[in-house]
């Protein structure tokens, strides 16, 4: 099966991987861009609310109005602050400026942060705070050609995932006694696999292993929700090799001494990974 090359890929990825992206961030706001039908020239989105203003007050011949004025500074304790308020209208209270309200996934210094072979941009509560008490989380990825998205789990919410663009292979383990035969507890752990295309969602459930591969040379872009402000996320292959040496060495048994589990470790690859080879033969790596 494709995944389980997949699997050992994400133990021994660097040694069949590419050279690294040498501006992920182009590449991610090229594929965000392609896929909403702009231009894949970033802009400052700063500058570019400025003009907006700008030109609606000189259309109006009035002032922009107060509550749509530049944003302030960074307060760091605005999450605590909401978090504190005694009520719904307390946290609108300590919100009042419109533009707190919106989370930009196309601004530029949001990207080049996910790993080598795409990018993910979160919305959370730290990141957002207008999100405090919604229960609400949301994500915007990019998986370049021949990437995955290495397994791992979300501690406290559920995914669901819709492509937006390309396609998607998709895995997810949900939890111990998920079998193939219910009935038959020696037929092994189910494992859910799809294919998706464009408008297409699968959950990913509350604390399942789940792991995504863009099996095509053109990049993918998906959108994923979640139920919760602070979704947060675990690669289980890097925290598995982050362990105690006696603990890696007694799960592997051919991981025979300290030097050989340095090596497993220096090889499991960023969260956003590439190097299955099985993709990179039919398709000439970009980065």
């Amino acid at each position: 099966m494709l995944f389980n090359s997949i699997i050992a890929a994400a133990v021994l990825a660097y040694s069949v991987s590419a050279a690294p992206v040498a501006d992920a961030s182009a590449a991610t706001a090229s594929a965000i861009a392609s896929t909403m039908g702009m231009k894949s020239t970033p802009t400052n989105s700063s500058s570019a609310s400025s003009s907006v203003s700008s030109a609606t007050a000189t259309k109006t011949g009035a002032a922009t109005p107060s509550n749509t004025a530049a944003l302030p500074p960074v307060d760091p304790l605005l999450t605590q602050k909401l978090f504190l308020a005694d009520t719904a209208a307390d946290r609108f209270a300590l919100l009042p400026n419109d533009k707190q309200f919106v989370f930009d996934f196309s601004d530029p210094s949001r990207f080049g942060k996910g790993g080598k072979g795409g990018d993910l941009i979160a919305a959370n509560r730290k990141g957002f705070p207008a999100l405090v008490g919604t229960g609400s989380g949301m994500a915007v990825g990019t998986l370049q050609g021949c990437s995955f998205n290495t397994p791992h789990v979300h501690p406290r919410a559920t995914e669901l995932q819709i492509v937006i663009s390309g396609s998607l292979i998709t895995e997810v383990v949900p939890e111990n006694g998920v079998l193939n035969d219910p009935k038959d507890p020696k037929s092994g752990r189910r494992v859910i696999r799809n294919e998706l295309g464009p408008m297409q969602m699968q959950p990913f459930y509350q604390g399942s292993v789940h792991t995504q591969f863009n099996p095509n040379c053109e990049p993918a872009v998906f959108v994923a929700s979640f139920n919760a402000e602070d979704f947060g996320a675990g690669q289980v292959l890097d925290e598995t090799f982050s362990m105690s040496d006696d603990i890696i060495t007694g799960v592997f048994p051919e991981a025979k001494n300290g030097a050989d589990v340095e090596k497993f470790q220096a090889s499991i690859p960023a969260s956003i990974a590439a190097g299955v080879k099985e993709c990179l033969a039919k398709c000439p790596p970009k980065y």
